[in-house]
């Protein structure tokens, strides 16, 4: 009994993995919107300014804390407690930070308050300090989430097929070449994305998030693209002038450092929520909203996901309805599951297992062979 006991848990971890990988169905729901709307509480819809600017009051109170913690204690320490003091400092204000930038997100969507100009205003503060272009990344997420799930109108972590795949794929097809693929995209990716529109969807002409006459834009849209960049350009120059005053080194501690973490982390976020060996993408043939919006996945973060306000592990709900307030997003997804069955993908591997399986997993999408032509799965064969 002792050794059919001990098979028992590593019997039960491959159960598990294999029902991690289950492809989700492709085929069109049983169900409509307005019925999984129906099973959420009508609380879960209603946002409170009250409610929504109390977390950022907390997060902002505890970004000062660490700060003061900082510049108090560690600033001073002696080498070499300050080397190990520093990124752990880095760490913990980014995930802060990162909660903040969650806020702002919750803004682009029109989730924080019923008031458009105060989530606006919120959102390009909030952003702004963390040198995000509020509107060009509002707009140019907007159509991601119209478009969720399309290999011709995704905008952001859209797979390439086979043949779009470059010749040095197949060299870093490796565990080296992965480690390096996923340091370049954590570390780089977000600035890369903004400037260069690395990893999004293909346009004519130069896109790029700080350009109001880019192609991501529509006319209606550029005099808000002036007003981001505006906001990005005087946080710089508010770092400039700390630079001068109390050195460069100061501003790489205490803003740069922490920065890096939050713009890994929603790099990071972003691609596990739509990069999984179990969700779909559409090309034109079969794509539409609602198949496109179920082609995430949520993720468990730990202690993490309460410090992100949620947005790993409800991230389902949050396509499906995305002006609704976080605080309410938990409670909503629990209410959607057994409506959507096998429709709801969750994937409780560990963050730091399941970006090295992604990325090794899902280089490029094809369509399998005898199945619906317009359906395409990842694949890792070069």
């Amino acid at each position: 009994m002792g050794a059919g006991g001990n098979m028992t848990a590593p019997r039960a971890r491959k159960i598990a993995e294999a029902d991690t990988v289950k492809r989700v169905p492709y085929a069109k729901p049983p169900f409509s919107l307005g019925e999984v709307k129906k099973v959420i509480p009508p609380h879960c819809f209603q946002r409170s300014v009250i409610r929504s600017f109390s977390y950022v009051f907390y997060d902002l109170a505890i970004v000062s804390i660490l700060y003061y913690i900082a510049s108090t204690y560690i600033q001073n320490l002696s080498q070499p407690l300050s080397f190990l003091a520093w990124p752990i400092y880095f760490y913990i204000q980014g995930c802060v930070c990162t909660g903040v930038w969650v806020i702002a997100h919750e803004c682009g969507h029109h989730a924080f308050s019923d008031y458009q100009w105060l989530d606006d205003t919120v959102g390009l503060i909030l952003h702004s300090c963390l040198l995000v272009p509020y509107f060009s990344w509002k707009y140019s997420h907007r159509r991601h989430h119209s478009n969720t799930g399309s290999l011709e109108r995704d905008e952001v972590f859209v797979p390439k097929q086979k043949s779009a795949i470059g010749w040095w794929a197949k060299y870093l097809n490796n565990p080296p070449g992965r480690f390096l693929t996923l340091a370049v995209q954590l570390t780089l990716g977000w600035p890369l994305y903004l400037a260069f529109n690395v990893s999004g969807r293909p346009y004519k002409g130069f896109a790029c998030h700080y350009h109001p006459y880019g192609p991501i834009f529509s006319d209606r849209e550029r005099l808000q693209i002036f007003v981001s960049d505006i906001g990005v350009l005087a946080v710089f120059y508010g770092l400039y002038r700390l630079a001068v005053a109390k050195g460069l080194a100061w501003v790489i501690c205490f803003y740069g450092g922490p920065l890096m973490v939050v713009n890994g982390y929603l790099v990071l976020i972003t691609y596990l929520q739509h990069t999984h060996p179990a969700l779909p993408h559409y090309d034109s043939s079969e794509w539409d909203w609602f198949r496109g919006a179920l082609a995430t996945v949520d993720r468990d973060y730990g202690i993490l996901n309460k410090v992100f306000h949620n947005i790993t592990d409800t991230h389902v709900a949050h396509h499906l309805f995305s002006t609704m307030p976080h605080y309410h997003a938990m409670e909503a997804t629990k209410a959607i599951k057994p409506i959507l069955g096998e429709y709801y993908q969750f994937d409780g591997t560990p963050v730091h297992k399941a970006m090295f399986r992604e990325v090794k997993e899902c280089i490029y999408v094809e369509p399998d062979e005898g199945d619906e032509k317009g359906v395409f799965w990842y694949n890792n064969k070069l």
